[in-house]
């Protein structure tokens, strides 16, 4: 077999157990890897009801068929799982050089069962594995923990994954560090680490990524290098001034989050834009592996020293969603969450749920005694709260639920702006409407790279779309963007090479490396099958679609108050019964029979 190995690792922390397991081609065809193999194993082996916080639910690290190669971006892994957030199943991506090093050392997948007496860590070195005691670094920030691996192992070439404090005290929306600054950030995949007494997964590895054709393999990777390269997106924007290029192209728009998703237009977007940042605190670039991109940013803080980030995302959740428009303190802030270990988003997004809970008078001031109030702007809530929520100490230990549970304890769940309870990203839905049917229909729930529909309706990849029309033509672009994305996920790459490259070309350098000769549809396909197995787990965990493919009230009810978009809101009502006809799904939004054995999925139903 090419790209992939054909072979994943089984480690039982409840019996110390580690096992090689091997899967064949045929599999590999049907599921491709990373996402897909993934969600394959979770569906064979694991009941979807099971607590995402006991010992019974599976976490699974899973570099694709591309990661470690030389295809541009090639160093993707995927972190799978049960959210303790949502409930459901989330698949975590994250870049920087873990991924990549864990197929150097020839595996496919490391899948963790069960729970450890005392705090681990794994060390994988090529084929040799140990569970090693990691009592003395539990409680340590990422940073010290990486620090003192490396010291341990001594080898240079080490690359780490692990969790910061709030993965321990299982924080709702913890997450997955690598390589100091990389994320696998949404849902609590950290939580799930936490849970099972796993500090962290040190990997070295020596082995060289089969291909099977190497030369044609190689100018076919060149072709798609010169094709990022001369985009103006991913050539451009992206390694001149990162991912944060978009605060001012969405807040022109008119979908700027701000203020808890209050309004679209920021009135301090630019003193917070990567123009800004470049200005003022960039260093360098930081590419992960084998990325011709780089949007990365290192900048420099007094206060912190050299950092990385943060990105748009993180700049965003940190700042205008909370009126804060001060961008050493969000810099700061973001450096904070990955000491600690937690999903930018998700902090951010759960701070503006008690900032506008304060600013109606839901959370009074006697419960927060001297902690500082809840207003928008004040930068000492960042600070303050970032830390204590980590460590669920004193009002940090309600915002550790995350915002929909916090709301919800006040009787006012509509005051999260959150979908299946995963707090949403940068992007008011009121001003691109398709946006908002991916936010209610993604899998992981409010996510925007799974359905990243701010290509067509804004940016205008792989075309213009008006970002208000609601036609069976936006419903299928959802969709294939969906399907696009599982593919990509499942190949091991990063979903930004969008920004240059289409279906065809994933095509190409698939079946350049792994010797197949597969169609664009036949691995459209695969994507198609990950997206409805996905569904079909969360079905079976308990979601309900007329409860869970929906979207915050505000988004449906109140207009858009100013801006471009100023008026709207988001009609779902029109769109999502579409949705389910034009996936083949029942009116009811369910995966029928004759939908999953064309897919080849029937035995999961």
């Amino acid at each position: 077999m090419y790209g992939n190995w054909g072979r994943f690792l089984r480690v039982n922390l409840s019996t110390g157990e580690v096992k090689v397991e091997e899967y064949d081609e045929e599999l590999a065809k049907k599921w491709l890897g990373s996402r897909g193999l993934a969600i394959y194993l979770l569906l064979k082996e694991m009941d979807p009801k099971v607590d995402p916080l006991s010992p019974e639910n599976k976490l699974i690290i899973a570099p694709g068929p591309l990661s470690g190669t030389s295809a541009p971006t090639g160093g993707r892994y995927n972190v799978v799982t049960k959210s303790p957030a949502t409930g459901f199943i989330t698949m975590s991506n994250s870049g920087g050089y873990f991924g990549a090093e864990l197929k150097f050392a020839g595996w496919d997948a490391i899948v963790v069962e069960g729970k450890a007496e005392k705090p681990v860590y794994i060390y994988v070195k090529d084929d040799d594995v140990e569970i090693r005691d990691a009592s003395h670094i539990w409680g340590k920030l990422v940073s010290e923990t990486e620090e003192t691996i490396r010291k341990e192992i001594g080898s240079k070439r080490l690359r780490i994954a692990s969790i910061g404090p709030a993965g321990e005290n299982l924080v709702k929306f913890a997450a997955v560090m690598n390589d100091g600054h990389r994320a696998a950030g949404r849902a609590g995949v950290g939580a799930v680490m936490g849970s099972k007494n796993l500090k962290a997964i040190a990997v070295e590895g020596s082995k060289t990524v089969p291909v099977a054709d190497k030369q044609k393999f190689m100018l076919t990777v060149r072709e798609k290098i010169n094709k990022l390269r001369n985009d103006p997106v991913a050539g451009g924007g992206l390694p001149k001034f990162g991912t944060a290029v978009l605060v001012n192209i969405i807040n022109e728009n008119g979908l700027y989050p701000t203020r808890n998703f209050q309004t679209g237009v920021y009135e301090h977007a630019y003193e917070q834009s990567g123009e800004a940042m470049a200005a003022k605190y960039l260093i360098r670039n930081q590419p992960c592996y084998a990325c011709p991109i780089g949007c990365g940013r290192v900048n420099k803080l007094p206060t912190v020293g050299v950092t990385e980030g943060p990105e748009y995302e993180s700049t965003w959740a940190l700042g205008a969603n909370l009126g804060i428009n001060d961008l050493a303190s969000i810099i700061e802030a973001n450096h904070m969450c990955d000491e600690l270990g937690l999903d930018t988003i998700s902090t951010g997004g759960t701070l503006a749920t008690a900032m506008e809970l304060y600013e109606k008078g839901f959370i009074k001031d006697e419960e927060l005694g001297d902690a500082p109030p809840f207003r928008w702007g004040n930068t000492e809530v960042l600070h303050y709260y970032i830390d204590k929520l980590a460590r669920r100490e004193g009002f940090g230990d309600k915002l550790a639920e995350g915002g929909y549970r916090l709301a919800e304890s006040y009787g006012h769940p509509e005051y999260s702006m959150s979908v299946k309870k995963l707090e949403l990203p940068a992007y008011d839905p009121r001003g691109a409407e398709g946006h908002g049917l991916g936010y209610a229909t993604n899998n992981r729930g409010g996510c925007h790279i799974k359905n990243y529909m701010i290509s067509p309706e804004i940016l205008g990849y792989p075309y213009k779309m008006d970002p208000h029309d609601v036609s069976d033509d936006k419903v299928k672009m959802l969709i294939l963007f969906q399907d696009l994305s599982a593919l990509i996920d499942a190949a091991g790459l990063c979903l930004f090479t969008t920004f240059g490259l289409g279906a065809d070309d994933y095509r190409d350098m698939l079946n350049a490396a792994l010797g197949w000769d597969l169609s664009t549809e036949d691995y459209l396909k695969i994507g198609e099958r990950i997206w409805n197995a996905e569904r079909i787990f969360n079905l079976k965990a308990g979601l309900d679609p007329e409860r869970d493919d929906s979207l915050p009230k505000r988004f449906l009810e109140e207009p858009m108050p100013e801006g471009p978009n100023k008026g709207h809101v988001v009609r779902l009502k029109e769109m999502l019964p579409r949705y389910y006809k034009l996936r083949g799904w029942t009116e009811d939004g369910r995966v029928p029979k004759e939908k999953a054995e064309e897919l080849g999925i029937g035995e999961f139903l």
